[in-house]
């Protein structure tokens, strides 16, 4: 969702005169049974799947089979949803959730405002299928015909979800990269497509926390255009889910789990390397 702003370019010593189109951003606050829970910078649109993705990713609400009220607490001028109300059965509450952030969330940033890292090192996921290698690039091209808002303003992310067979299940644009893969998780929760989920596909860098989101989604495959952390890849590992990154045209870097992958007869080994960088000559 965009609006369109009027510029100055600047180019080799000349002004001239632009209308760009901009990503909107809002922010949406979220509360749980009229307790505040956070807010959010986000994209109009999808905000009900954005709450559900995300009370389900802090592993607040994860029971997928119940569907809880949703409240639209208020809108401003433009009609944009500013605050809703999660109604939901306290018996389904996993943990207090009333200080878990004690600031603004940005959109960009899915642990700024925690005042606790979650782990979830209970959660391994058990791969039964291998994921086909030439699918990866597919399903980023999927996602680029998609992908609307960013189209027009070039100020979104996009997140997918896809089954073993590389269909897409969902495709959701924010302006934040967490907000878009809550925007998915959510979707498939509320369309019960969260089984046949495998892979959720994200537009730029991956995160500790987005592994942790797609871990509790028991999602098994994860794959970006940009690059992963370190944390990210330990995280994966431990999980059981097969990062892949810097997946652009036909190539992509897998840094865990590369034996869920179709490979032929091939065996290669993921993991941290010993050996610093800065101690190579």
């Amino acid at each position: 969702m965009v609006d369109i702003y009027n510029g100055v370019i600047y180019n080799s010593g000349n002004f001239s005169q632009v209308a760009d189109a901009i990503s909107i951003e809002v922010a949406l606050s979220i509360a749980v049974n009229g307790v505040p829970f956070t807010v959010t910078m986000q994209t109009p649109g999808n905000e009900i799947e954005l709450a559900r993705g995300l009370l389900y990713t802090e592993n607040i609400f994860t029971e997928p089979s119940i569907f809880p009220e949703v409240e639209i607490v208020s809108r401003n001028q433009e009609g944009y949803i500013t605050a809703l109300n999660m109604v939901v059965d306290s018996r389904y509450i996993i943990k207090d959730f009333a200080n878990t952030r004690n600031v603004i969330s940005a959109s960009s940033c899915g642990i700024c405002g925690k005042i606790e890292l979650d782990e979830f090192h209970g959660i391994k996921i058990n791969v039964s299928e291998k994921l086909e290698a030439d699918l990866i690039p597919k399903m980023f091209e999927q996602i680029s015909r998609g992908q609307s808002d960013f189209k027009q303003s070039g100020g979104t992310h996009a997140a997918g979800a896809f089954d073993i067979d590389g269909h897409m299940l969902t495709m959701q644009e924010d302006i934040g990269r967490h907000n878009a893969v809550d925007k998915v998780i959510g979707y498939l929760i509320i369309n019960r497509l969260l089984s046949e989920a495998k892979c959720i596909t994200v537009s730029g860098r991956i995160s500790f926390e987005i592994v942790n989101k797609t871990r509790l989604a028991r999602i098994p495959f994860l794959a970006a255009v940009s690059a992963p952390s370190s944390l990210a890849i330990e995280n994966a590992e431990e999980a059981g889910i097969t990062l892949m990154a810097f997946c652009r045209n036909t190539k992509f870097t897998i840094y865990s789990n590369p034996q869920n992958v179709a490979m032929g007869n091939e065996s290669f080994v993921s993991g941290k390397i010993k050996t610093k960088l800065q101690d190579v000559e």
